[in-house]
């Protein structure tokens, strides 16, 4: 998915879901970040200080793509979650091992990812967890049957839709750059069909299968349960029985998925957040924004940069008395909770060590 879903739509189910404006805010904002948060590593600071964080993204032509414990830490916690067949822990889904790795929507694993998550509304960093879990959760829709890792579960072939020219040019860019072996990392071979949503379309997989996606559909069916999930972390019971999306909104949010057909993620976006402060959702008018890095960012107002990519050999920031409360420190503190709840506590529950 792309900016416009894990942006604006998050915000939008939140305030449904029952988050203030300010708290909705920051839930989107976190669940958009975990694809613009490229730098790791350790922060130094002018008064002998020290913070180290985690990326929990790679561009797309970042040599790192092909480095297979490196792409394991980012792309399996984050973006492709293992969904063990769509079994619960008890049981283990037929076939090799890399097929328990292929995302599954709405998956036992998911569900254990909420439950974790429901249970750290205590820690400072709540807030910026659950919009990182609610990235995660949205992305085992996008990102069925392809898996995090380098391997020939994810290969496609025959792909068709309505709107690929953009991506067959861009294919041909990369088979005739360096880049075609990163192919079977994740939904690389079939590019960005699975983040759009207003694309039908269909391909063939590894196995010979001819697979049919249609994303408006999936996204919609994302969105019902994100405003499910987070209803049950305001009531602090991750079995409540909640309604999801009301109907209104929810055939306002079908249109704006099915009817934005664009490949171009910001244009989508501006168009929802235009909607979003025009009052077209239950919950009335609202001005929504959001900046990844630069002025106005929260790396800018915990830091002080104006840099996109960090250097190890960078001189130390000054150092600010609020760092420790900030969003963008919370955040990072967010992503290594995350990260560490998902390989070292739900995923060997379900027999899979996998990063």
């Amino acid at each position: 998915m792309q900016i416009d879903f894990h942006h604006a739509v998050t915000y939008v189910v939140a305030r449904i879901a029952g988050f203030s404006h300010f708290r909705a805010g920051k839930v989107a904002y976190c669940a958009q970040y975990v694809d613009d948060a490229i730098n790791g590593g350790a922060i130094r600071f002018d008064n002998g200080a020290m913070y180290c964080r985690i990326s929990s993204a790679h561009k797309s032509l970042d040599y790192r793509n092909s480095k297979g414990l490196k792409n394991r830490q980012v792309w399996l916690p984050f973006h492709f979650l293992p969904g063990n067949g769509g079994l619960p822990a008890s049981e283990v889904p037929r076939g090799t091992f890399h097929k328990r790795l292929l995302c599954h929507p709405d998956s036992a694993v998911a569900h254990d990812m909420l439950v974790a998550c429901i249970r750290d509304k205590g820690k400072p960093y709540a807030l910026h967890r659950l919009g990182i879990a609610m990235h995660v959760y949205a992305d085992t829709w996008a990102h069925q049957n392809f898996a995090g890792v380098n391997h020939k579960v994810n290969q496609a072939g025959n792909i068709s839709s309505q709107d690929d020219g953009a991506d067959i040019r861009l294919r041909d860019k990369l088979i005739n750059f360096f880049i075609s072996e990163a192919f079977p990392l994740g939904h690389g071979a079939v590019l960005t069909y699975p983040d759009r949503p207003y694309l039908r379309w269909e391909y063939k997989n590894g196995l010979g299968q001819r697979i049919e996606r249609d994303n408006p559909k999936d996204f919609l069916d994302a969105a019902d349960h994100m405003c499910m999930a987070m209803r049950r972390w305001l009531a602090n019971d991750p079995d409540a029985q909640v309604a999801g999306l009301p109907e209104a909104d929810k055939a306002k949010i079908g249109s704006l998925l099915k009817d934005l057909k664009t490949g171009n993620e910001e244009a989508r976006h501006q168009a929802w957040l235009t909607e979003i402060e025009a009052g077209h959702f239950s919950f009335g008018p609202a001005k929504v924004a959001y900046a990844p890095k630069g002025r106005g960012s929260w790396k800018y107002k915990a830091l002080g940069t104006l840099e996109w990519k960090d250097d190890p050999d960078d001189k130390p920031y000054p150092y600010r008395p609020n760092f420790l409360k900030s969003d963008w420190k919370m955040f990072h503190d967010a992503l290594m909770a995350h990260r560490f709840g998902i390989i070292h506590d739900i995923l060997p529950r379900y027999g899979i060590c996998a990063a």
